[in-house]
């Protein structure tokens, strides 16, 4: 075999290794810079139930083909990424990059090249200037990463600007238009179509409107409901992935929400898996395609930035230990394998690190410390086969928009009310926080005031609710009489929507004070598991949950808000309350077995906290 030649670039940094390794650690965008063309990968499981990934793309006049070796990493310290050719002048490629900080803040990055060549040809392309022609490019690019750490570009790599469909900017304009005086505008239209026509690719894949209100500083709730609005307009294409559990990878693609499998399989893991709106469903764009079409292939499979809630991820050999400085403050972790395999959950308080066991029969253990470093990570590999430690955070949910939280946000329902299921189809919700309201005595009401002027009074009320419910990140799910059943993904949005709305109907009344009636509204509140179906053409949901919420809001009084004692004692919701005063109890609840204990804010602690 041919030796591995190599060579090693080092770059300065004045910023140190936390905001530098997001640069460069995000080696599909890096790839795409250097000027590496997409690739396909085909992924081939093994009887064992780990996967190969072989890939392949033409760079130029070679074919290449090659098994992708998937990337060592340890966060913020070092990176490790291998191909091995079996087509193309090298049989083998090796970039190892190691960040150094600096004493007085910076860090310096180590990147090192390793070329194997595989013929007379890689010989020839090793010698006439491939390692000078790849540190003035890498160079260049080290330069672009120091102006954006710095501010001074909102590039991380220069690119090649793309080719735009013939009118895409006019489209453009034109459906910006369409949508500009759509409440759910919020002047962000301009800035997704800018994102859209001036990024490069690895920009594009994936848009998700979380992380690009983070990056833009703007509010996430009207980047959510702009994305939802391009979507509708033909800016977007907008699609329902469902992403593996093991890997977070979306594996199932669906254009609408009725075409959602019940489960899917994962080539990358080797499992099979079902659909859980909560944790794996998750509601994606991407560029309309006659507007930016986007390049089919991949740059890169695995990477740290790929996967950025994945904070180590080492492959250790069989009957072999492995032990690595990793970077990992106190929090808690989900340890799992890249192969198919259980998991481990670690609390770590700081402490030395639990040393990782792989037991002869492939099972994945915590071991007891054994006076290791605190920043010492040892895994040992008593299994027959290589194996693939990942130590990763739950930082991934914060970017997603689950199919639990999208179909509880108004815009969605009222820009998206075909997208419900299959007649017959459900789909368990692990928690939803529903609210049902009530008008105090509204049937006297017809009566003094007529059915007309009580209409009229009627349908101004649900206006203030309506308001008040998106406002608050909610869905009104369906009016039933002159109530509504709202829905929230979060148990605080529900709790200050109902808090919100109470004093919005004592402004509401005060307003009114000429007027021969006031409105009472009663607000009841529980949160819990339940399943969601299509009924009468929406979205419904029901279980237990849905009938004992009804049930709580008959304990109101008028003016107050009653909410389970269980949904109170949420941490979240604990925090809302903790201002008001509570009055607490248990009561019977018609159709609900045994006693459901409850806690009150009563109108009286609203009209103080309105004096």
């Amino acid at each position: 075999m041919t030796d591995l030649v190599q060579r090693t670039w080092h770059w300065h940094f004045e910023q140190s290794v936390n905001v530098v390794w997001p640069v460069l650690a995000d080696t599909a965008r890096f790839n795409e810079a250097a000027g590496f063309p997409p690739h396909q990968i085909r992924e081939d499981p093994q009887p064992d139930g780990s996967v190969r990934y072989f890939g392949s793309a033409r760079l130029g006049s070679y074919q290449l083909e090659w098994e992708e070796i998937p990337v060592n990493w340890s966060k913020h310290l070092w990176f490790t990424h291998e191909r091995r050719f079996s087509k193309g002048p090298f049989s083998e490629v090796t970039a190892h990059v190691a960040f150094e900080p600096k004493a007085g803040g910076g860090c310096t990055c180590h990147y090192t090249l390793g070329v194997r060549p595989a013929n007379w040809l890689g010989y020839f392309v090793l010698w006439t200037g491939f390692f000078a022609k790849t540190e003035k490019k890498f160079r260049s690019m080290a330069d672009a990463a120091r102006a954006y750490v710095t501010e001074q570009s909102n590039l991380q790599f220069d690119f090649m600007p793309p080719v735009l469909p013939d009118g895409a900017r006019r489209r453009c304009l034109q459906l910006h238009d369409a949508m500009q005086s759509s409440p759910y505008h919020h002047d962000l239209l301009p800035l997704l179509i800018n994102w859209m026509l001036e990024r490069p690719e690895t920009d594009l894949w994936t848009l998700r409107p979380k992380h690009l209100a983070r990056l833009w500083q703007v509010d996430e709730l009207d980047t959510i409901e702009a994305f939802l609005l391009a979507a509708k307009g033909g800016l977007l294409n907008l699609s329902w992935e469902l992403l593996c559990p093991n890997c977070r990878v979306g594996k199932q693609t669906s254009a609408s929400m009725d075409e959602i499998p019940q489960g899917a399989h994962c080539s990358s893991c080797n499992i099979d898996y079902g659909r859980n709106f909560n944790r794996n469903v998750e509601l994606m764009f991407q560029p309309s395609k006659s507007i930016r079409p986007l390049q089919s292939g991949i740059f890169c499979l695995f990477g740290p930035m790929t996967t950025p809630h994945v904070t180590v991820q080492l492959r250790v050999s069989p009957g072999s230990t492995r032990t690595e400085t990793v970077d990992l403050p106190p929090g808690t972790y989900r340890l799992r394998t890249l192969e198919p395999g259980n998991d481990q959950f670690l609390d770590h308080q700081g402490g030395p690190l639990l040393p990782v066991i792989f037991t002869s029969d492939h099972q994945l253990q915590l071991s007891a410390p054994a006076g290791t470093a605190l920043d010492q990570l040892t895994i040992h590999n008593h299994s027959n086969r290589n194996r693939i430690l990942v130590v990763e955070t739950r930082a991934w949910v914060s970017d997603v928009l689950t199919a639990s939280e999208a179909i509880a946000l108004q815009c969605f329902r009222d820009l998206f009310d075909e997208h419900i299921l299959r007649p017959g189809d459900h789909v368990e919700i692990d928690n939803i926080t529903l609210l049902f309201t009530d008008i105090k005595a509204s049937t006297l009401l017809y009566e003094r005031s007529g059915d007309a002027a009580a209409f009229a009074l009627v349908r101004e009320h649900f206006a203030v609710l309506a308001a008040c419910v998106r406002r608050h990140h909610g869905t009104i799910v369906k009016t039933l009489g002159d109530a509504i059943m709202a829905a929230f993904h979060l148990s605080s949005d529900a709790v200050e929507c109902a808090i919100t709305i109470q004093r919005d109907f004592a402004e509401f009344n005060r307003t009114r004070a000429n007027a021969d009636e006031t409105v009472l509204v009663k607000l009841g509140l529980h949160g819990g598991p339940c399943i969601t179906v299509t009924l009468n053409g929406i979205l419904d949901y029901y279980g237990k949950v849905a009938n004992q919420t009804a049930r709580i809001q008959t304990l109101c009084e008028g003016g107050d808000i009653v909410l389970s004692q269980t949904l109170a004692e949420e941490p979240a919701v604990a925090a809302v309350l903790r201002q008001w005063p509570l009055e607490r109890g248990t009561s019977q609840l018609k159709g609900i077995s045994g006693e459901t204990a409850w806690v009150r804010i009563t109108s009286s602690a609203f009209a103080k906290a309105t004096a």
